[in-house]
Order: structure tokens, then C-alpha cells, then sequence
């Protein structure tokens, strides 16, 4: 069988680490170029200097919605935040299925636990993985599920490890893999 190109290149490192940034400097750089770029990003909120919670962005529509917060009384628990499921279905998984149908790129930010919990948000990501399209993900470093080793295992997949050492470099070295993926 012939080597397959890698079209769907993962992020993943420790929290904090930058993965979120370099996701989004990659995004921008592609729009630059003239790329229609889609899907969704989930950004932490901080106030006064506490994370109160996740905000999920529609990187076409700029809409926002809340993905888990302190404060929220339902949905499923991770840690102290409960996650909102209407929201990340409204607009994160809303995003994702948009960016399939009418986006050179599908971004997802991130597939791990919070999301986890959304059976439309797992397969909005297959549809994306399965769609033939350029998939720029980020993935949960310590989340065990199905959905992520049968990503990560694909054949067309490369998962980067994003370090303080090397996040600067990654962001010229995953553009140049991908510039190698005819879009």
C-alpha cells in the first residue's frame, strides 16, 4: 500500500503548555494564505486571575458559548466544572459540521474529556476525520477514549508533542507539512 500523506495533524502536551496558541497562529497563517479555516477553539476564562471555566469559540461565526463552568449546577462533572452540553452542541459541534461541509480546514480544539461527554461531538469529529479534509486537532495528553487512539492511530495522522523547547519550531515545521498536503 502506498504511504498515505498526513492530512489530520494532532497537538498534544502538557496543560499550559501552548497547544491552544499554536493551533491558532497555525489557523491564522492558512487564512492568510487564503484558506477558509472552520471549526471550533475552547479557550479558558479567568476572573480575576481564577479559571472560572471553558468558553468555545465558532472560528467562522466568532460564536461563543460556555463549555464547562465553576459555577454551572448540571450537566456531566470534570474536576470542579461542570460541562454544558447544549452550548458545545449548539456552537462547538455546530462548527465543527459547518467547517465539513464548507471549509477547506476543520479545526478542532480540544478532543478531550469535557467534550468526551457529547455523542454529537464525537461524531462530528469522525465526520471530519472521515471527510478527506485537512484536520488540525488538539488532543486531551492524558484522556483514554475509543475516539482518540482511533484518530491518533490512522494512517494519514501525526501527533506532535508540543514542549516549551520546541512550540516555536513546531508551528514552521507542521505549516510546511501541511503546505506538502495538496488542499
Amino acid at each position: 500500500m502506498a504511504n498515505l500523506r498526513k492530512r489530520i495533524f494532532l497537538l498534544t502536551g502538557s496543560p499550559g503548555i501552548g497547544k491552544t496558541t499554536l493551533l491558532l497562529k497555525i489557523v491564522e497563517a492558512l487564512k492568510a494564505k487564503g484558506y477558509c479555516v472552520g471549526g471550533m477553539i475552547s479557550r479558558e476564562v479567568r476572573e480575576g486571575g481564577t479559571r472560572v471555566g471553558f468558553e468555545i469559540l465558532d472560528l467562522v461565526t466568532n460564536k461563543r458559548g460556555w463549555l464547562a463552568q465553576v459555577s454551572q449546577k448540571t450537566g456531566p462533572q470534570v474536576g470542579k466544572y461542570r460541562v454544558n452540553l447544549d452550548e458545545l452542541n449548539d456552537v462547538g459541534v455546530a462548527a465543527i459540521i459547518s467547517a465539513v461541509r464548507s471549509c477547506d480546514v476543520v479545526a478542532v480544539d480540544e478532543i478531550g474529556p469535557m467534550e468526551l461527554f457529547s455523542e454529537k461531538f464525537k461524531q462530528a469529529v469522525m465526520d471530519a476525520v472521515e471527510s478527506g479534509k485537512l484536520v488540525i486537532g488538539v488532543i486531551h495528553w492524558r484522556a483514554k477514549d475509543k475516539l482518540i487512539e482511533m484518530v491518533k492511530n490512522r494512517e494519514d495522522a501525526e501527533t506532535f508533542t508540543v514542549t516549551y523547547e520546541n512550540r516555536g519550531k513546531l508551528y514552521q515545521h507542521i505549516l510546511e507539512k501541511i503546505e506538502g498536503y495538496a488542499i
